[in-house]
Parts: C-alpha cells; sequence; structure tokens
C-alpha cells in the first residue's frame, strides 16, 4: 500500500463555502437580542470626560446572553475544520452584521478563508498483527508520533524500564509504563488519566530513543488503561498546519510541515493496552505498518470594521483580536462530551460584540478592526495566516488587542501579558492599558503569567503572537488558566460576569485611547521576540 493517501477534493473556492456557510445558518437558532435600553453607568471614580458615552453600552445582560448563545451545546464545542466551526462564524457575522459593523473579508463578506493541512493516521492502511493475532489502530494500539513506520521483528521484554545495563539498540522493546515525575504532569487541559499518561509517554519516548531501540511499545499501567480511547480519539485528529503563514515561534518555517518521513523520524512509539503485557512477554513477532493521509480542509477568520471620523486617522486601525473555534466534541468526562470553550474563548468572542456596540454608537478618530480568528487551538492558524495576509496593510494596524480567557479566577485579579520584556513591545500601548484598568476594572496584575519561564508558556499561546513577532504593538488580556481549561467543564453557567464586564470595559477603553491618540503607540527599540 501506499505510504501515505491524499483524497481526491473538489477545489474549495470562496463561493462554495459561502455556500456551505448559508446552509449552516439556515440552521441556526433564532437567538433573540434585547435592545439597547437600560445601561450601565461608567465606574464611580472615573472623572468626567475620560470615559466616551457608548461606554455605558458594555452591559452584562447582553454580554452573558450572547455568551450561552455562543457557547451553548447547540454549536457542538466550535471545532475548527468542522461544520460547527462554521456555524459559529456564521453565528458571529451575523451578530457584526446587526450592530452594525461593515464586512472587510473575501468578496464583500465577512470572511476570510484560508486552507489548513490535515495530517493525521490513515485508519484504513495502518495495521499490524502481533504474532497471529492482528492489530487495530486507535483500538489495540496507538502511534505516539506524527510520521509514519514499519516495524518488524521479534519483541525483547524488558520488565524494568529504568534499567538502562540492558543494550535496546535495534530491537523492538517493549515494557511497561513508568510513573512520570509529578511535576512533568500538566495541572490543566484534558482529564487528570490524560495528563498523567502523556507525560508519561513523553518521558519514556526519550528514554528509549536515546538507547537505539528500534522501535518501543509502552504497556499501560492502570492509569493509562483509563486514558487509552480518550487518548486515542485525541490523537486520531492529527496535526493542522498552514502554507505561507507568519511564524509563532522564530524558528518556525512559514510553510506547512511536511510528514517526516518514516526512516527520518526516530524510534516510533507506540502505547498498547495494559492487557497485551502476557503476550510481548512470549518474545512473539511484531508487525505494525502505519501509513498517514494528507488533505485540505477549509477555516476562515470573521473580519469586520467600523470606520473612524478623522479623515487622515481613519486609515489607521486598531484590531481587536479574538478566536472562535474551541475543541468540539470529544471523551466523555462527567458524562459530557460538548467541549464547549465557554471561557476559551467565548468570552474573548462576545467582548469584541460588546466593544463593536460602543464604536458603533461612538466611533472614534481611527478605525476599528474585529478579527474572530479561525483555527487558533490548532496552532494560531488563523492570526497567522491574517498577519501574513491582513486584509489592510499591515503598516497600518497600530494595535493589536487581543481577548483570551477573560471571565474565571479571582473577580479582583487578571493579566496583561506583553507588559514586561522580553514580552513588551511597546510600552506606549501598555502604558494606555494600565491608565484603562485604573478607570475600569482596577485589576490587580498578575505579572507571573507574563513571564518568559513560566511553565505553561502562556504569552505564546494566543492571537497576538504573530503580529507581535511582525512588530506590531499587542497585548493580551487574560484571566489565566483554571481546572475546567480544555474540558467539558467550560460551560456558560461557570464564569463570572460581573468579572467578564469589567474585562470588557477595560480592553474596550484601551482600544478607545489608542484609536484617539493623536500619535501611534510606537515600538520599543531593540525589540526581539525570543522565548
Amino acid at each position: 500500500m501506499p505510504r501515505s493517501l491524499r483524497p481526491k477534493h473538489a477545489t474549495v473556492t470562496t463561493r462554495t463555502c459561502a455556500a456551505a456557510l448559508l446552509s449552516v445558518a439556515m440552521a441556526l437558532p433564532a437567538w433573540t437580542f434585547s435592545p439597547l435600553g437600560a445601561q450601565a453607568g461608567p465606574p464611580r471614580s472615573a472623572r468626567a470626560g475620560q470615559l466616551p458615552a457608548a461606554y455605558a453600552l458594555i452591559r452584562e445582560a447582553d454580554i452573558r446572553r450572547d455568551l450561552y448563545a455562543m457557547a451553548s451545546d447547540a454549536m457542538r464545542g466550535r471545532e475548527a475544520g468542522t461544520p460547527d466551526e462554521m456555524r459559529a462564524s456564521v453565528w458571529v457575522a451575523e451578530q457584526l452584521r446587526t450592530i452594525g459593523v461593515k464586512p472587510l473579508g473575501d468578496d464583500g463578506s465577512y470572511f476570510q478563508w484560508f486552507t489548513m493541512y490535515r495530517t493525521r493516521v490513515s485508519t484504513v492502511s495502518s495495521m499490524g498483527t502481533l504474532g497471529e493475532q492482528p492489530l487495530q489502530v486507535w483500538k489495540d494500539f496507538i502511534p505516539l508520533g506524527s510520521a509514519g513506520a514499519d516495524v518488524q521483528g521479534p519483541v525483547v521484554w524488558i520488565a524494568n524500564s529504568a534499567d538502562s545495563t540492558v543494550d535496546v539498540r535495534g530491537k523492538v522493546v517493549a515494557t511497561p509504563m513508568l510513573r512520570p515525575f509529578s511535576a512533568s504532569i500538566r495541572t490543566t487541559t484534558n482529564s487528570p488519566e490524560v495528563r498523567y499518561t502523556q507525560a508519561a509517554v513523553a518521558a519514556m519516548q526519550q528514554r528509549f530513543a536515546r538507547r537505539g531501540a528500534l522501535a518501543l511499545l509502552i504497556v499501560a499501567d492502570t492509569v493509562a488503561d483509563r486514558a487509552f480511547d480518550p487518548l486515542a480519539m485525541l490523537r486520531a485528529r492529527g496535526t493542522y498546519d498552514v502554507d505561507g503563514a507568519a511564524r509563532r515561534f522564530a524558528n518556525q518555517s512559514n510553510r506547512a510541515e511536511l510528514p517526516v518521513p518514516a526512516r527520518q523520524a526516530g524510534t516510533p512509539a507506540f502505547l498498547v493496552r495494559g492487557d497485551m503485557a502476557a503476550r510481548l512477554q512470549q518474545a512473539p513477532t511484531l508487525t505494525l505498518q502505519v501509513r498517514l493521509e494528507r488533505f485540505e480542509t477549509p477555516s476562515t477568520n470573521i473580519v469586520g470594521v467600523i470606520r473612524g471620523t478623522d479623515p487622515v486617522l481613519r486609515n489607521e486601525y486598531v484590531l481587536y483580536s479574538s478566536h472562535q473555534d474551541h475543541d468540539g466534541v470529544r471523551y466523555l468526562i462527567d458524562g459530557d462530551s460538548v467541549w464547549a470553550g465557554a471561557d476559551d474563548n467565548g468570552t474573548g468572542s462576545v467582548a469584541l460584540l460588546a466593544a463593536a456596540r460602543a464604536f458603533a454608537r461612538q466611533p472614534g478618530k481611527r478605525s476599528v478592526l474585529f478579527v474572530y480568528h479561525g483555527a487558533e487551538e490548532r496552532g494560531l492558524l488563523g492570526s497567522r495566516w491574517h498577519a501574513a495576509h491582513p486584509v489592510v496593510p499591515l503598516a497600518s494596524i497600530v494595535a493589536v488587542l487581543n481577548g483570551e480567557m477573560m471571565g474565571r479566577n479571582h473577580p479582583d485579579s487578571a493579566s496583561l501579558l506583553g507588559v514586561q520584556p522580553p514580552h513588551r513591545n511597546s510600552t506606549e500601548l501598555v502604558d494606555m492599558a494600565l491608565r484603562a484598568n485604573a478607570l475600569t476594572g482596577k485589576f490587580s496584575l498578575d505579572s507571573l503569567w507574563d513571564r518568559p519561564m513560566h511553565p505553561e508558556g502562556w504569552y505564546f499561546r494566543s492571537d497576538h503572537v504573530p503580529y507581535a513577532r511582525l512588530n506590531v504593538p499587542a497585548v493580551m488580556y487574560t484571566t489565566n488558566l483554571h481546572d475546567d481549561y480544555h474540558t467539558p467543564r467550560d460551560k456558560p453557567d461557570r464564569i463570572d460576569y460581573p468579572k467578564l464586564t469589567r474585562m470588557t470595559q477595560w480592553m474596550y477603553l484601551t482600544g478607545w485611547f489608542v484609536a484617539n491618540a493623536p500619535k501611534r503607540p510606537g515600538i520599543d527599540p531593540g525589540f526581539k521576540l525570543e522565548r
């Protein structure tokens, strides 16, 4: 069989995507909208004249209503590359249209299309045998790499995985899973047994690759056995990339990565179920064949604009950023399989809608872009695409204000990422954001999350990064991670709506300051974004 399969498909055009979106829109629930009636007042301590009149249009009731719609189970988690992302994108575009934000996407629409290149293990062409027994991918074994593999040979059982005296060079090794160090297990995302298993297999892969094993079979312990089916579901999704995009990391290519050939991929590793241990100890012959398939699938950014009032400054843009996608429908946790993404990133998305209402009522001197980036969860693909192919000249974007997870944790704490070196690229923009915080949310700012040595590497995990790397002043507003992150528990009923409203007011007022400043915020001399 061929080493990779590339399914035939029709070329995806804007017209066909628009038609598909229209059909998705027909299935949307009829969400209700409250009129611009009762208005929330400004903070008591704010001095007259420092807040625009439209500030009062940022209301908790609107934010709550929008988030219950966007993060409802009907949206099915908004997974990139699926009709569910398209459904959410249509919903966002319709909200922008209702507010009065003008489209700035392809062909006069709100949508800027881009192509994702998806690479995954072929379920049809990947298979194996252990002795005379057939093995099925995802059911009996999980490939732990992102390359194809051909493995054949007798299995060598190593009872003690930590015993480094055994010569494993050129051998097919099977060994029990070693318990990972506690410090290596992530404290957020997915479920505890999956986090445990991911940490364990990563450490063991490194250990046996250094020792020159031909292939590695890791036999699940009781914890990893519980994680087997969830992990199979996660890894079966494969990887995504985009071609001709801006970089997220300094050493990243701007071209879509091709699959690594099996002969260059190093030691292939596989997770097998615990009940396979007895058969592996009998030195059977193992044959495994892993094949990849690569194909294209569309995603979209949603882009709208409110024109500024100044005849000169209106040609410059303040960019409000969010992402509309999340994780979709995945494995069950506590009886729920819809990973709704209320905080991640429904909160940032509805904050942009609230800011749009205010700017639509009272525009600033500069124009304002509202960009919802598609496929952020796939690796910042939408922002990497738009930063490289902006709908307006990149040099005309004076600042990027990115909202990411803005509605959880202590009611009076938050973080502004990009506030300190080496992540700070514009002191002038940071000063505007700090001034806005003093007038609105008055949050106590936690700077630990913005430090380059923070274990989560939080700064590099959202959509401001491709712009910052291209020397566009950029900051990120966030209330940081929590135990419900990337689980089905991230639901609208767990959001702190008064806090989210204050975060939205803070983000909005920063943009108002930038939109009306006589001088655009400058880039700090010598800025270089490296991790």
